[in-house]
């Protein structure tokens, strides 16, 4: 299971309760903070979030809403005597921007920073361990912007306690069990896998598009994924504003949705603009039938 936590849903400036953009996923005890806008590590205080967890920071853009936040978390890991190294990944430059900041403010962490800059144009794999793997997803914005698609993997078959009462396995059964195989007893008795075991726990994907134009030439990449966060920044009253700054609209996030046959979509990046974000709702609707709000500091289960 994933743990998705909205830090941050809005787009521009920050006011007093509605943050920039940032998210916190949880992932088998691991913390990804996907961009970091203004105040983010104030949310994580609010969360109580250990700073120390969080060991990779996926940013998507260099537009200040997505990253400003950036430099003060660095400074606050260093000022916790933060000693574990921190992978940052982001487009091209972001090494530079945050490097100087630390230069001239002499104010180097005792940390390592591992930069991984992006300037790809097709998706790659960018992060893999034993749990999760993360992809990006080229956009189409103003600048040179990711998302990120997160896919946790496949785990081994689980033992059925009830089926194997009784039998004598031997160590070696259980991990042939586990790994699919059908055993063979001492007394030469086959017996099917699908008899002993029960199918694991489903693989489970997230896909986070941030700032972009509707865009569909990685909808191959999220077809079926279980949570897309797509950015609707605009209602269709304020289309040609959308359009013009390469941003979405709600019910454009929805048709993408509804093409990649996704389970549920997320809306969230919304204009200051607009009071009631009900409206954003009502408009997806029309177009993709599970959509839900991004709300700051709500939580949800993938």
């Amino acid at each position: 299971m994933m743990k998705l936590t909205i830090l941050g849903c809005h787009s521009a400036t920050p006011k007093e309760n509605k943050h920039t953009t940032s998210q916190l996923l949880e992932v088998k005890g691991k913390f990804f903070l996907i961009d970091c806008g203004e105040g983010t590590q104030i949310q994580l205080r609010k969360l109580k979030i250990k700073f120390s967890l969080i060991q990779h920071i996926f940013i998507s853009h260099l537009h200040g809403d997505h990253f400003y936040g950036l430099i003060g978390l660095i400074s606050t890991f260093r000022l916790l005597g933060r000693t574990a190294p921190l992978n940052i990944y982001g487009p091209k430059g972001i090494k530079e921007i945050i490097t100087l900041q630390l230069k001239l403010a002499k104010s180097w962490t005792d940390y390592e920073l591992h930069f991984k800059e992006l300037e790809g144009t097709i998706p790659e794999l960018i992060f893999e361990d034993e749990n999760v793997k993360v992809n990006t997803l080229p956009l189409d914005h103003r600048i040179y912007t990711n998302g990120f698609l997160f896919k946790t993997k496949p785990k081994k078959r689980k033992i059925n306690k009830v089926s194997i009462l009784g039998l004598d396995l031997k160590p070696f059964h259980y991990n042939q069990l586990q790994n699919g195989f059908s055993i063979q007893l001492e007394n030469g008795n086959n017996i099917e896998n699908k008899e002993l075991t029960l199918p694991p726990e489903m693989p489970k994907q997230y896909a986070y598009c941030s700032d972009t134009a509707y865009n569909e030439t990685f909808v191959s990449e999220i077809k079926g994924v279980d949570l897309l966060y797509h950015e609707s920044t605009f209602l269709e009253q304020h289309k040609e504003l959308a359009k013009k700054t390469k941003h979405s609209t709600a019910k454009e996030a929805a048709s993408l949705a509804k093409k990649a046959k996704v389970k549920q979509l997320m809306l969230g990046h919304y204009s200051n603009r607009y009071n009631n974000k009900n409206d954003f709702i009502k408009e997806a609707s029309t177009i993709f039938e599970n959509v839900i709000l991004s709300e700051d500091l709500k939580t949800f289960s993938i």
